[in-house]
């Protein structure tokens, strides 16, 4: 990365240059070596901010040239420097597992949360880019991150008197965030431009680094746009549909091209959800342009090497875009494509003839993508639940999504002590590799070390709270004496809950409300008390999760709880960090099956907090009595008060019946043996399990790799295979109508089944279809499905053929319907080719 100097207000003097690698990379956000270097510089502004780039922008010339005459400050730096260096030279898990790969990948995404340094993300989506990207760094994965630049990013949240919602949006000076323009070989800022109706719309190309990975950051706030185009990239999932796509443009279209013009187009194009799924057809458009392939085909080599990732629990959540703003914005766009925009609407369309169906970016990036996958595994079920109609008489089984459970990067989010911990149990290295030890060597932890492990987190947690409120209660003019108090809230002995995630309906934050009188019982209860601190946001325009927040601060206020109880405003990533360091125990309250993932929970484990929460998203997959408790039954009840009350009052009883003896029962030595039993537990088995590490080595190895090898595939020979492939669908979609059963016979032998049934090809060759024994799973998962085989050519006829197949006679032959599918080697039917013919008794 190239820094002008003028780049700073107070340029650095000539020993400090090396400052400028250390504070420009977000490194630092998960690599704590450093922190003590710019506590020096300067110990307010590191405090307020943690932003290092900040400091260096702020601080004053003499303070600078003190610095550089400091020799215990240049030995430090240098030796930070050298290790910095180190760092990005050192030999990756990547290059010892495939170095012989050419793997490249761009992950694009709407948000981005890698520090409240840079705050252009606005939940759980954005954590994980964020985490992802810093997984990349720490395993050697060859990837580049493409997202926007937001002005004013998410809002910022208060609460007034009456715990009310307020929403605040406070810009983000460019200059002051971790972030540099791109610059070309001759010094100029990398600009592009796209086509919007009846004018040009600049894009400006700025950079972070995140250690080995970059992220390229786009936005609008070109002087050169109209005030309008200038605040596209102003909010976060603010302002109209309009504003919407046209930040879905610049995403997809717009970070394709930058991609391109730094010569780093990728192999592997990873849409996290839809918003960028038109990356995929800038792709294959950019293609087209190269060659002289039609869009079609450009496509069918193209998708092979894009994945779509999908985090959304129900449909109503993907977005959607009338067709006459799609018109507006991409008829010129589509005509380029060569398909037009009656063509081009039918790629984000369920049924192609309705003129009227909305525009679904989540269809377009299924329609654009080689792979789908849901981010855990009841969410695999769900999302092929969802996206059932795009493939019409298909059983949902069959639906081409797979899935690769989220994880967290646990160095991000463990406290000083838990990386104590795990250092000296684990080793230092123990997140650059394949965490094969990590279990057993965890599992040897003395009960008596994690039982002094969690005492020192809580109260620092404390303590951070007790600065917060006073702050939260100063700005809204509280009296006097309700500021004194907060010096006084909770306690560092009393069993800790975290309750802190988006307030929406889904998520239920109401059910700790459902019996106010009992949950205050057993907060205030004299030998086994527990304290709550909760946090989180409604979106500014969701009106029922704004009631949910003032419905718990009322509670607070009315119960007179603030020692047991407090909503901590503006949940942010700080604020986060210190809740998932320090709380006992983390509850999870959605609907099922809603959450797609719920990644919050995961960043306990390192930090030994156990979790409580729905068997939903990964605490479905994950939850045993041995690591936490469960709350429901496993089922989906969908929007049922009496179900509610019912999980409510489980709650409650699970907190007081178990949560609260494991934490209190202690031996004569002060030890609660279960509950730390319940910590090891959790931490060693699951940690690994759900961290990023092993999400980015399960892409890596199940899905980048195959795709990576089909692309090649597809692309060689100039695209050889993917005419092949298109000429072939092309037949198929011809030729489909004529394609027909005729009698089929089953006779029962000898413990077996023998099926013989008549098929009649039309103008297709037995090469292009496969016939199948279809019966739904009976005692599995997996439906059975039996190949038949074509044999002689049917007397008097053309093109028709006797199909058999002999099976067990392990279920009744009625149980068996024969089907014709769609065949070409190396495609995946039915995500590119989605015919199919039933038999039909």
């Amino acid at each position: 990365m190239v820094v002008p100097r003028f780049y700073f207000l107070s340029p650095l003097p000539e020993a400090l240059a090396g400052l400028t690698e250390l504070a420009l990379d977000l490194r630092w956000s998960w690599n704590h070596t450093a922190d003590k270097m710019w506590e020096y510089i300067d110990p307010e502004l590191w405090k307020i901010t943690a932003n290092p780039w900040l400091i260096l922008q702020v601080v004053s010339s003499n303070r600078l040239a003190a610095l550089a005459k400091d020799p215990a400050f240049l030995e430090l730096m240098n030796q930070l420097i050298d290790e910095h260096q180190e760092s990005l030279s050192r030999a990756t898990w990547f290059q010892q597992a495939y170095p012989e790969s050419t793997l490249k990948i761009a992950f694009f995404c709407m948000e981005f949360g890698l520090s409240e340094a840079l705050p252009i993300y606005s939940g759980g989506l954005g954590i994980l880019a964020g985490d992802y990207l810093k997984t990349a760094s720490d395993l050697g994965v060859p990837a580049v991150g493409v997202g926007l630049l937001y002005q004013r990013g998410y809002f910022r949240q208060v609460l007034d008197k009456r715990g009310e919602q307020m929403e605040y949006y406070p810009y983000n000076e460019p200059w002051q965030l971790p972030v540099a323009p791109v610059r070309m070989s001759d010094g100029q800022w990398l600009r592009l431009k796209l086509d919007f109706p009846g004018r040009t719309l600049w894009l400006r190309v700025w950079e972070a680094r995140v250690g080995q990975p970059k992220l390229y950051l786009l936005d609008t706030n070109d002087p050169v746009n109209n005030p309008a185009d200038r605040g596209i990239t102003s909010e976060l999932y603010g302002g109209s549909s309009e504003m919407r796509l046209q930040q879905e443009i610049v995403l997809g279209i717009g970070g394709w091209r930058v991609l391109d013009a730094l010569n780093l187009v990728p192999d592997i194009c990873h849409l996290n959800e839809g918003h960028a799924a038109l990356a995929a057809v800038e792709r294959a458009r950019s293609l087209m342009k190269s060659s002289t392939l039609p869009f079609e085909t450009a496509l069918t080599a193209t998708r092979a090497g894009n994945i779509f990732t999908t985090h959304t629990p129900v449909e109503a959540g993907f977005d959607r875009f009338s067709p006459g703003l799609i018109e507006k914005y991409l008829s010129r766009y589509a005509d380029e494509t060569g398909l037009g925009i009656d063509k081009f609407l039918k790629l984000g369309r369920i049924n192609p003839a309705d003129d009227n169906e909305p525009f679904n970016m989540a269809y377009l990036a299924v329609r654009g993508s080689g792979t789908i996958n849901a981010v855990s595994k009841l969410h695999h079920e769900v999302s092929r639940r969802i996206f059932q109609p795009l493939f019409s008489r298909w059983p949902e089984i069959d639906v081409p999504v797979t899935h690769v459970t989220n994880g967290v990067h646990m160095p991000t989010w463990d406290s000083a002590a838990a990386d104590k911990l795990w250092t000296e149990s684990c080793g230092k290295n123990r997140w650059l590799g394949s965490l094969d030890t990590l279990m057993d060597d965890l599992k040897k932890t003395p009960d008596e070390i994690l039982w002094k492990f969690r005492q020192e987190k809580v109260c620092q947690l404390i303590g951070f709270i007790r600065q917060r409120m006073t702050l939260q209660l100063s700005q809204i003019g509280a009296s006097e004496q309700e500021i004194c108090q907060c010096g006084q809230l909770l306690d560092c002995d009393t069993l800790t809950i975290g309750f802190a995630r988006r307030f929406t309906e889904y998520k239920r934050p109401n059910l700790l409300l459902h019996d106010p009188e009992r949950l205050i019982s057993i907060l205030e209860h004299p030998q086994r008390p527990m304290q709550i601190i909760i946090a989180g946001k409604a979106h500014p325009q969701d009106t029922e999760g704004k009631i949910l927040v003032q419905a718990l601060t009322e509670f607070i206020r009315c119960h007179n709880i603030q020692h047991r109880v407090v909503f901590v405003a503006d949940y942010d990533m700080t604020l986060a960090a210190y809740l998932v360091q320090g709380v006992d125990v983390w509850i999870n309250t959605p609907r099922r099956p809603w959450e797609a993932c719920g990644t919050s929970g995961m960043k306990v484990l390192v930090n030994g907090g156990l979790n409580f929460s729905e068997r939903d998203g990964w605490w479905a997959e994950a939850y045993r009595p041995e690591v936490g408790w469960a709350i429901g039954d496993g089922q989906v009840h969908d929007n049922d008060p009496g179900w509610d009350a019912a999980e409510a009052d489980q709650i409650l009883t699970i907190l007081e019946k178990e949560v609260a003896p494991a934490f209190y029962d202690r031996d004569e030595s002060g030890i609660p043996r279960k509950w730390i039993e319940l910590m090891r537990n959790s931490m060693a088995e699951l940690t690994p399990q759900f961290s990023s590490n092993r999400m980015l080595r399960e892409y890596v190895q199940t899905i980048y790799l195959p795709a990576l090898s089909q692309l090649q595939t597809r692309t060689a020979e100039k695209c050889r295979i993917a005419i092949e492939i298109q000429r072939w669908k092309e037949s198929i979609y011809s030729g489909w109508a004529q394609l027909h059963f005729g009698e089929m016979k089953v006779d029962t032998h000898a413990g077996y089944h023998n099926f013989q049934i008549q098929v009649y090809l039309g103008k297709l060759s037995p090469d292009d279809i496969s016939v199948q024994l279809y019966a739904d799973p009976a005692n599995s998962e997996k439906p059975e499905i039996y190949p038949m085989t074509c044999g002689p050519r049917l007397k008097g006829t053309v093109n028709s053929y006797n199909y058999t197949a002999r099976i067990p006679d392990l279920r009744p032959p009625f149980h068996y319907t024969p089907r014709i599918i769609p065949f070409f080697k190396d495609i995946s039917v039915p995500l590119e080719e989605n015919h199919i013919l039933w038999y039909e008794r």
